[in-house]
């Protein structure tokens, strides 16, 4: 089956700041036989996009040219070996790149029916975030109704997403922001607590609420420490980032005496099996409360492909609220 297969993407003449940025004409690699093309609606923008921009975050062999992990839209084309799809469903999907383009490559384990209630161009802020959370806080964290969550950076697209999802599962949610009023909006998505982490100890406050069960970070550093600090017995420690750091010290006898457990992960090297399981937790959990209106995406702003340079730098500026999409 041939396929028409011209597409603009979005790439990078070398590594360095927005001025980088490039949008080229191109036509794509016949896909394989597990591989669906999507005609783009729209592409999530997501700071390991900013990573690979700079150098510091290159893509899995076998990826596709370009930035952009994550994109809603239609298909265009199926493998042979995709079954349940059909030409022209509307979907969503994570890539492993070249999500900022008109038209994207993505396995098939890794696309999803758009779910209900939501437009087409807003479930483009689905995937990488949802799938994050959902492999990370739940699937690693193993986060129960019930237990107190934490989540840092509670106004950017993973933590919007996280602060939803975990107040749908039946957690107690705390959160962390730079200012008064990101941790207003926090509280409006649902969070039980909020702290503007600049201007108060939001750990001492934290071990004073009696701490918490689950902590998704961001951040690295010197937070490694404090998270330590409010975790309960048998608590879960979750890193998906490190913009402080990744080399820490840590005491260990606090992790033996309060047996703690520390973990994380990346998504984008996975295997198509392993993503496949991270998809079908989130089709089954994830996707009711989206269309039950539980969980949402929050679009903060969106760009022509054209002005992907203007995205990256709303990125960097981190004034966002939710996530910021592209649009061909």
């Amino acid at each position: 089956m041939k396929t028409e297969r011209y597409t603009r993407i979005v790439t990078a003449r070398e590594p360095g700041g927005i001025e980088v940025i490039e949008l080229e004409d191109r036509i794509l690699p016949e896909p394989e036989a597990d591989e669906v093309l999507i005609r783009v609606e729209a592409a999530g923008v997501n700071r390991p996009d900013l990573m690979e921009r700079q150098g510091l975050y290159p893509p899995p062999p076998g990826a596709p040219e370009g930035f952009g992990l994550e994109v809603s839209g239609r298909i265009a084309y199926l493998g042979s070996n995709v079954q349940g799809l059909e030409l022209g469903d509307e979907v969503v999907a994570l890539v492993a790149g070249g999500g900022y383009a008109d038209l994207a490559r993505a396995h098939k384990s890794c696309v999803l029916r758009a779910p209900k209630g939501i437009s087409l161009r807003d479930a483009a802020g689905l995937p990488e975030t949802t799938f994050t959370v959902w492999a990370n806080v739940f699937m690693r964290g193993g986060l129960k109704p019930g237990e107190t969550f934490l989540i840092h950076g509670g106004t950017s697209g993973i933590g919007t997403t996280a602060i939803q999802m975990a107040k749908a599962w039946g957690a107690k949610v705390y959160a962390t922001a730079g200012d008064d009023i990101k941790v207003a909006r926090c509280k409006d998505l649902g969070a039980d607590e909020a702290f503007n982490y600049r201007d108060q100890p939001w750990d001492q406050l934290i071990r004073e609420l009696g701490g918490v069960d689950v902590i998704l970070d961001m951040v690295g550093g010197d937070y490694v420490a404090r998270n330590l600090s409010i975790l309960r017995d048998e608590g879960r420690l979750v890193h998906i980032a490190f913009q402080k750091g990744s080399r820490v010290e840590l005491d260990l006898m606090r992790v033996m005496m309060k047996r703690l457990t520390i973990t994380g992960s990346t998504l984008r090297a996975r295997s198509p099996v392993e993503k496949g399981a991270i998809a079908q937790g989130v089709y089954d959990h994830v996707w009711p409360w989206v269309e039950n209106g539980q969980v949402r995406p929050l679009i903060s702003q969106t760009f022509d492909l054209e002005d992907a340079e203007l995205a990256h730098g709303e990125m960097e500026r981190d004034s966002h609220y939710g996530k910021v999409l592209l649009i061909p």
